[in-house]
């Protein structure tokens, strides 16, 4: 029989401004300890080197969590031109290096190629799975694979500082799934220069920003205390893209027990996914059908 996880029944968004060096997982177990939370995870993983916003989810807003991943995010970088890296970052070994170096216009002439619906191939040393394996396991092998190119939607790219001629600082807007590693990299083999990333924050995912977000050092020092709730976002946060419907009572008993609810619709679509909600709280997300949301997700009071 399965072991029931110890904890709160706790649910919400937490922000966190991850420092460089550990994992995303580590930070979300790290949250979950330090809120003493059932069940939590993130939306949108940043490298180990990558610092910046990681938003997690606890309890019932892990059903959220698509939502977010799904929503533009904004990173700001710099770059090093002059040398390619087996990683397309500063971690990994100089593969190839080069004396010439993009002035100003060049680059920003460049950058006109990134922006919109773009194919990119992902970093050999990345998560995608070749053949059921991680790449990056197979890339510390020293096997070098044919990785597929795959669509990203960069909303804006824009060189946002020069502090020297072997670097350029960017700030890019896109879509999920998309690698900075990757845009350093080619846009070094569009100028002919190479190039890779030194170093990435990421600024802001959907409707997270840096404003007010937790540093571990104050997770650690306020962990298990009441205190450490007031960083808790409603888990409704998560569900900002998607238009939202109230129900009666009658009809939130309805949906959360899988079936289709009546609620009041003004602007939506037949065929719409959206929200529910009783008195501000999320009940269900579904499809609107002539008066009623037929739900796909269901979120549960708080015990």
């Amino acid at each position: 029989m399965a072991r029931n996880r110890k904890g709160r029944d706790i649910s919400g968004w937490v922000v966190i401004d991850k420092p460089a060096g550990p994992t995303s997982t580590a930070v979300v177990n790290k949250v979950r300890w330090a809120f003493d939370a059932k069940k939590a995870g993130h939306a949108g993983t940043l490298d180990p080197d990558a610092t910046g916003v990681l938003a997690v989810a606890l309890g019932e807003a892990t059903k959220t969590v698509p939502y977010i991943t799904d929503a533009l995010k904004a990173y700001t970088f710099k770059i090093r031109f002059g040398q390619a890296t087996n990683t397309d970052d500063a971690e990994g070994e100089v593969i190839a290096q080069s004396d010439t170096r993009p002035t100003d216009d060049q680059i920003k002439q460049a950058l006109s190629g990134f922006i919109g619906e773009i194919e990119q191939v992902p970093p050999q040393f990345s998560a995608v799975k070749i053949d059921g394996q991680r790449a990056y396991k197979l890339a510390r092998d020293g096997e070098t694979m044919d990785i597929a190119a795959r669509p990203l939607w960069v909303e804006e790219l824009v060189l946002t500082d020069r502090p020297d001629a072997d670097h350029a600082v960017l700030e890019m807007t896109c879509g999920k799934g998309g690698y900075v590693r990757a845009i350093a990299r080619d846009l070094g083999k569009m100028l002919g220069c190479l190039g890779h990333v030194v170093s990435l924050r990421r600024i802001w995912s959907g409707p997270f920003d840096l404003g007010g977000a937790l540093t571990l050092d104050t997770l650690d020092a306020m962990a298990r205390t009441p205190d450490l709730d007031t960083y808790l976002q409603p888990l409704e946060i998560g569900l900002a893209d998607l238009p939202e419907l109230r129900c009666t009572p009658e009809g939130a008993v309805r949906l959360r027990n899988g079936n289709p609810g009546m609620v009041i619709a003004s602007d939506v679509d037949y065929g719409e996914e959206c929200w529910a909600s009783l008195d501000g709280r999320a009940v269900a997300v579904g499809v609107y059908k002539a008066g009623e949301l037929h739900p796909s997700r269901v979120f549960l009071p708080a015990s």
